[in-house]
């Protein structure tokens, strides 16, 4: 039965989910309809909203390629990257293969779901080639969507941006709802447990979902050699004065050591939290201090920037939709259309699902809670409903359909070296089961 579902969804999506970019456009018209039809607003005034909106998520556009970028050349240093071929060489069958990848998605998650989608991606890649090295047969495109499985539980984790904002003070909803500490989120026994039950046990799922009729598709013997197995110094020796200063180890470490003495005033002394920028500072250092030379790091981050380009390239378009989906009434009118049926009890279960909806038109956790949370938030204290609990709903809906959004798959498949179509399928059977764990846990609240 397992075997069937997920070979109708493999071949449905193989057949019929075009590029992820080509999906972006066609959201956008379907978004540009709706605003003209069905929230009655003008072909002009819905242009205007779009282009308004194009670049109002510039700077975590940037936040985000950044962290593919750092991320993906701490990976090519040599010390890690021998490291990471020691824990993917463990699995010795495909289930433990399949089994690693997505567990370590998953609990990277619970850290940063920058961090996630980086580790989850590299971790597939080079188990994939160990796999193919040891003749291990493993399914490629599921052990890519193993890995990326897990960061379904990222709003769940440190870097939940609705948990962080809720618990900021000065947040633009604390007049309405006042401050919400992770003690009442993220670090509820609820919030745990459902993050545990999912981090237990979808890598099981995932790694049941391997091909039982023997078409095994294995990490392509292409590319064997490709950058990831790159790791060492790619600079030629020094000839001049200037490619000398170029290859001089001690311009890291003075770099490194300013970056350290940053770190530990901005935690320990400081006590900031860990954010997005914070994540990328530390990747940044760490990767200058495992590299043996400014060109030696400088070569890295050339072959690592090539997982952004289509990020890069598509994130304005949800950027423009979002824009459309605020100035129209189009976002309000999804979430009303939910929450105008709810009650105390039943508020959250219906947060979970609009916000589920609204992922898909806008797909970045803080521009969503900046369009839902005014609406939700109202509704909730309307009826009487718990806040935080609504609030964690909103989160667990947001996380849900990132399984199945392309934009999201971008970095993990550009570093996987696959198609968005290779892996959705599988994703989508992750996306069912995890709903069920979801809705149970919202249902016990």
């Amino acid at each position: 039965m397992l075997g069937k579902a997920t070979a109708f969804f493999v071949e449905i999506f193989e057949r019929w989910m075009p590029d992820s970019f080509v999906v972006a456009v066609v959201l956008t018209l379907l978004t540009f309809g709706l605003s003209v039809t069905a929230a009655g607003y003008g072909p002009g005034e819905t242009l205007l909203a779009w282009g308004g909106g194009f670049w109002g998520l510039l700077t975590f556009t940037n936040q985000i390629v950044l962290t593919l970028i750092f991320g993906y050349a701490v990976a090519l240093t040599p010390l890690v990257n021998r490291l990471l071929k020691w824990i993917a060489a463990k699995p010795r069958t495909p289930t433990g293969a399949y089994l690693l990848v997505a567990f370590i998605g998953g609990i990277t998650a619970l850290f940063s779901w920058g961090l996630s989608l980086v580790a989850g991606a590299i971790m597939a890649r080079f188990t994939g080639a160990e796999c193919l090295r040891r003749d291990v047969p493993v399914h490629y495109p599921l052990l890519v969507a193993s890995g990326f499985s897990g960061f379904v539980i990222w709003h769940q984790g440190l870097s939940s941006s609705v948990g962080l904002t809720i618990a900021t003070p000065g947040h633009f909803l604390e007049a309405r709802i006042g401050l919400v500490p992770f003690a009442e989120t993220i670090f509820t026994p609820w919030n745990l447990g459902v993050a545990l039950a999912v981090l237990l046990t979808l890598p099981i799922l995932m790694s049941r979902l391997h091909p039982k009729d023997g078409r095994i598709e294995p990490f392509p013997h292409e590319d064997r050699s490709s950058a990831l197995s790159e790791s060492g110094d790619a600079a030629q020796s020094p000839t001049s004065p200037a490619q000398r200063l170029e290859s001089e180890r001690w311009l890291n470490w003075l770099i490194v050591a300013a970056g350290c003495y940053y770190l530990f005033m901005e935690f320990a002394v400081r006590g900031t939290g860990l954010n997005l920028n914070l994540l990328n500072f530390t990747f940044l250092m760490l990767g200058l201090a495992l590299t043996s030379s400014p060109m030696h790091y400088v070569n890295l981050i050339v072959g690592a920037a090539k997982v952004a380009a289509p990020f890069l390239l598509q994130y304005p378009f949800y950027a423009g939709i979002a824009g459309v989906m605020a100035a129209s009434g189009l976002a309000e009118m999804v979430v009303q259309g939910f929450v105008a049926i709810g009650d105390a009890e039943s508020m959250s279960l219906w947060a979970f699902l609009s916000a589920a909806l609204l992922n898909f038109f806008i797909p970045s956790g803080g521009g969503q809670w900046a369009v839902q949370g005014p609406i939700i938030m109202d509704a909730a204290n309307a009826v009487g409903a718990d806040v935080a609990e609504v609030a964690m709903a909103v989160m667990l809906g947001d996380q849900w359909t990132n399984l199945v959004h392309p934009l999201v798959t971008i970095p993990v498949v550009a570093i996987a070296g696959l198609h968005v179509r290779q892996i959705l399928g599988f994703c989508m059977v992750a996306l069912l089961f995890t709903g069920v764990l979801f809705v149970a846990g919202i249902l016990l609240l």
